[in-house]
């Protein structure tokens, strides 16, 4: 099966923080409003950086995991939605070279994975706060840590002055790496966050007034052409057209789909995969009160920050009512994260105020005492739910501050974290209903 072969380029940095988001983002859309195809991607597992990526390419962005994702199943999805498209940008995860531990494979879910397996040239994006020459070699460094990862030049990010320049690039002359462009140190450039990262897109009511501020600073900052220029042919497209996607088969015919400011952390894979096998999403709003469609076969309801909207989900009687009319019926209804606390009798918010959620799990949750929960993981189903049948082993990730007060379920999941150490989350599983702490990104048959 001949595939086409994407151009790609790699945005990357030595380490979170460098300003990976600000240059994707402005990229994105600079290069969009020059009637450039753009296909985004984000290297690992956010959420919610692609929806910033949709808004600056007009492109649904997609992640690609190295440590939740096979080689086939990556390149099956870079050559599916960017075959039509003049590049790929791709958005790095925390440094370079950081990855998480993956006992028996080779990935490790580093953006240097990602750049090997594809071929991509990296763009190695530095924050020059508070050094000169020392930048270069940083950089230096980057290019030369492994010889199967090319960096192909680098943006200076959070420049002082023209004379910090001046003082800056004669060192890379000489390391002979390219600079591309320099940002100044702008905080207008920067995006608000709060506990699990940037406040989310639709969050931002001058979300589209940024990312053209972003654009032009771009456009008059960095050679545009140059970065064209870099990009590279997918090194290997011998893509994964003998694999079964990605391992997690749609839930029913019809999937109601919680989607709102509360619930918005599906993955855009997951959801094109589930359509390619036939699957019919039907979005819905608990915010809004909205009822999920009595008619589908199953209910997603996606990871969010329920936390921040407990008091108006407590109050959405109609949805309440029909997802336990639902659950009596024996309707599978299913709950990542924040759709899991959702699930469960009672959530405490960050002021101690104890919310009833749907009751539909006796789970009870509480972000006044908050404790990070983060990692990769890999977990094997004990029963038969909407992930698969009990056996299978599904990878993904988890990231949340909420602590469990009571559970008093049957499990779910057997856990383990990237390292293949058991973990306590466990999952809850009450007739046809649950739910886990855990965002899946693919699966295995059993």
């Amino acid at each position: 099966m001949t595939m086409a072969a994407p151009n790609g380029i790699i945005v990357a940095a030595p380490r979170s923080g460098a300003g990976k988001t600000t240059v994707t983002l402005g990229l994105l859309r600079a290069l969009s409003r020059r009637g450039t195809r753009v296909q985004p991607f984000k290297c690992g597992p956010d959420y919610i950086d692609l929806a910033f990526h949709t808004a600056a390419a007009n492109r649904t962005s997609y992640n690609l995991d190295g440590w939740a994702m096979s080689r086939p199943q990556l390149l099956d999805l870079v050559c599916g939605v960017a075959a039509d498209s003049d590049i790929a940008v791709v958005e790095g995860v925390m440094g370079l070279f950081d990855g998480a531990p993956r006992p028996g494979r080779a990935g490790r879910g580093s953006a240097a994975d990602l750049a090997a397996l594809t071929g991509w040239p990296v763009v190695l994006v530095l924050d020059v706060s508070g050094q000169t020459e020392t930048a270069a070699a940083v950089a230096l460094g980057c290019a030369r840590f492994r010889d199967d990862v090319h960096v192909a030049g680098v943006i200076l990010n959070r420049v002082a002055s023209e004379r910090h320049r001046a003082l800056i690039e004669p060192a890379f002359a000489t390391v002979g790496i390219r600079v591309l462009g320099a940002l100044a140190r702008d905080e207008q450039l920067t995006l608000p966050e709060r506990h699990l990262g940037l406040v989310q897109a639709q969050e931002i009511t001058a979300i589209e007034a940024h990312l053209e501020r972003l654009a032009t600073c771009m456009s008059t900052s960095v050679d545009l052409d140059a970065v064209l220029a870099l990009a590279q042919p997918i090194r290997c497209t011998a893509a994964a057209a003998q694999t079964s996607g990605f391992g997690i088969r749609p839930p029913g015919q019809r999937i109601a789909l919680a989607s709102d400011a509360a619930f918005s952390f599906s993955y855009p894979h997951l959801l094109r995969h589930w359509r390619a096998q036939g699957a019919e999403i039907i979005p819905f709003s608990p915010l809004n009160d909205e009822a999920p469609d009595p008619a589908v076969d199953a209910v997603w309801l996606p990871g969010g920050y329920p936390e921040l909207h407990a008091g108006r989900l407590a109050s959405a009687q109609s949805f309440l009512h029909a997802l336990n009319a639902m659950a009596s019926r024996g309707v599978p209804i299913h709950g990542e994260c924040g759709g899991y606390m959702m699930l469960g009798a009672g959530l405490e918010d960050a002021h101690g105020v104890r919310h009833a959620m749907a009751g539909l799990l006796s789970l009870e949750t509480s972000f006044a005492r908050r404790r990070l929960h983060l990692g990769y993981r890999q977990a094997t189903l004990l029963a038969d739910c909407p992930l698969g049948q009990a056996g299978a082993r599904v990878h993904g990730h988890e990231f949340h501050y909420a602590t469990i007060l009571s559970e008093a379920d049957d499990p779910l999941i057997d856990c383990r974290d990237a390292s293949g150490h058991a973990t306590a989350e466990r999952g809850a599983r009450r007739g046809s209903v649950t739910g886990s702490f855990l965002h899946v990104l693919s699966g295995e048959g059993a």
